[in-house]
C-alpha cells in the first residue's frame, strides 16, 4: 500500500465502495489518523483494516473523492494516464482532434474519473477547474500531465476556481493562466466561432453542455421567429440564424451578456438584422410579449443547487413554464431545460407537465434531451446526469 495517512470507515459503511461510489461521506467515517489536512491524498480502509480506496480528504459533506479503488500512488504517471484515458475516449466518438469543432469537454469529473475536476478545451486554450481543495492542491501537477498528454493541441492552460472552491478552505485563490498564454479567446463549435469569455463568464467560460442541443434547434429554425431566453453567450441564437431562422430575440437580465451575444452574432453573422437583443428580466419580458414567437428557448441558470432548495426550484420551473407555454404561438416549438442536478427528469417533467395544464396548452414531447458524451456519466455515480430537456410540440 502506498503510504498516505489514512481514513477508517465505520464497520458496514464500506458497501457503497464495493459498488465503485466514488463518495465517502463524513458520517461513514469512525477515524482519521491525526495530520490529515483539506486536500491530502489519503487511503480509505474498512474497519477490518481492508484497503478500499485512494482519494481526496476535504471537511464538509463528501469527506473523499475516490482518484482510484486501486493501491495506487497519485503521481504523474496517474494523471498522464486518466487524461490519456480521457482524450482518447473523446477521439473515438469523434468530438476531439475534428477540423469543424475545437470546443469540447476533456474532463468531466467523475465521469472521468477525477472527481472535482473540470477541463474545457477551447482551441489551444484549455480551461481547468478545480471543485475540491485536493484538485486544487495538485494543479501544477495535473497542468503538466495535461500539456504532456495534449501535446501540440493545447499551448495555454488557465485555471478558474475563484468561484467553484469552498469558500470555507479560505484559499484566496484567484483565476488566471497557470501555463502559457492568450488573446484570442474564440474557439469554433460544429462550424460556428464563438467568444468564450473563460476570464469572467460563467462555468469556463462557455456552456459547453448544450451543443448537441443547440444543433438540434438549428434543425427546427428555419422560418420561425425565435426567442432564446437566457441567452448569455448566445449559442442557441446563433445556431438558428444558421438554420434560417426569420427573427432571433435574445433576452438575458445580464448587460455582460447581452454584450457577448452580440459580439457572437456579429462574429458569423455581420450586420444581419434578423437579430436583436434585449437586456431585460424573464419574467418581465414574457409578460410583454404574447403570441409573437414560434420557437422558444428556456435555458435558465440552475434554480437549485442543493436538495433543500429544491421545491422552490420546481416552483419557479413550473411558474417559467407556463409563461412558455402561455406566450408560444399555436404549432409553436418549446425547448426547455434544467441544469439543477437535485432536479431529476421526473422532477422536472413534472414541473413541465403541471404548466402545460395549467396553461390550457396541448403538448406533445418530441425529444428528451440530455448532457453530450463529452459530459459523461459514470455507471457508478448517477449523481453525474444533471442536464435535462425537453423539446415540445406546442398545439
Amino acid at each position: 500500500m502506498t503510504i498516505y495517512r489514512t481514513v477508517t470507515l465505520k464497520r458496514g459503511k464500506e458497501e457503497s465502495l464495493r459498488r465503485f461510489h466514488p463518495w465517502i461521506f463524513s458520517g461513514a467515517i469512525s477515524h482519521i489518523d491525526e495530520g490529515v489536512a483539506e486536500g491530502d491524498v489519503v487511503n480509505v480502509c474498512a474497519s477490518t483494516g481492508e484497503f478500499l480506496a485512494v482519494g481526496h480528504y476535504q471537511i464538509g459533506s463528501i469527506a473523499v473523492r475516490v482518484l482510484s479503488f486501486r493501491e495506487v500512488p497519485i503521481d504523474a504517471a496517474f494523471w498522464e494516464s486518466r487524461l490519456e484515458s480521457a482524450l482518447q475516449m473523446r477521439i473515438a466518438i469523434g468530438i476531439a482532434d475534428n477540423p469543424d469543432n475545437n470546443t469540447y469537454r476533456l474532463v468531466h469529473g467523475e465521469g472521468d474519473n477525477l472527481p472535482g475536476l473540470v477541463i474545457d478545451c477551447y482551441g489551444a486554450t484549455a480551461v481547468m477547474q478545480a471543485h475540491s481543495v485536493g484538485m486544487h492542491v495538485c494543479r501544477h501537477e495535473v497542468c503538466q500531465a495535461l500539456l504532456h498528454v495534449m501535446g501540440h493541441r493545447i499551448a495555454n492552460v488557465y485555471y478558474k476556481s475563484e468561484t467553484t472552491l469552498p469558500y470555507k478552505a479560505d484559499l484566496r485563490q484567484e483565476n488566471g493562466f497557470i501555463y502559457g498564454g492568450s488573446d484570442d479567446n474564440t474557439a469554433v463549435e460544429n462550424g460556428l466561432k464563438f467568444h468564450v469569455d473563460w476570464l469572467k463568464g460563467q462555468k469556463t467560460g462557455f456552456f459547453v453542455d448544450q451543443r448537441e442541443n443547440r444543433l438540434l434547434l438549428e434543425h427546427y429554425a428555419r422560418g420561425r421567429n425565435v426567442l432564446n431566453m437566457f441567452c448569455y453567450t448566445g449559442g442557441f441564437s446563433v445556431y438558428a440564424m444558421r438554420g434560417g431562422a426569420q427573427s432571433v430575440h435574445s433576452v438575458d437580465s445580464s448587460a455582460k451578456a447581452i454584450e457577448l451575444t452580440n459580439l457572437n452574432v456579429a462574429l458569423n453573422f455581420p450586420g444581419d438584422s434578423r437579430h436583436e437583443a434585449y437586456c431585460d428580466d424573464a419574467f418581465k419580458y414574457l409578460d410583454a410579449h404574447d403570441d409573437k414567437y414560434d420557437l422558444i428557448i428556456l435555458d435558465p441558470p440552475a434554480f437549485a443547487k442543493h436538495r433543500a432548495a429544491l421545491h422552490n426550484a420546481l416552483k419557479g420551473y413550473t411558474r417559467l413554464n407556463v409563461k412558455g407555454f402561455e406566450r408560444i404561438k399555436h404549432g409553436g416549438i418549446l425547448f426547455t431545460f434544467s441544469c439543477s442536478q437535485v432536479v431529476t427528469k421526473d422532477h422536472f417533467r413534472n414541473a413541465v407537465f403541471t404548466a402545460a395544464a395549467q396553461a390550457g396548452r396541448k403538448v406533445r414531447i418530441l425529444h428528451q434531451l440530455h448532457q453530450p458524451a463529452d459530459h459523461p456519466i459514470n455507471i457508478y455515480h448517477p449523481e453525474g446526469e444533471y442536464l435535462k430537456g425537453l423539446v415540445l410540440y406546442v398545439e
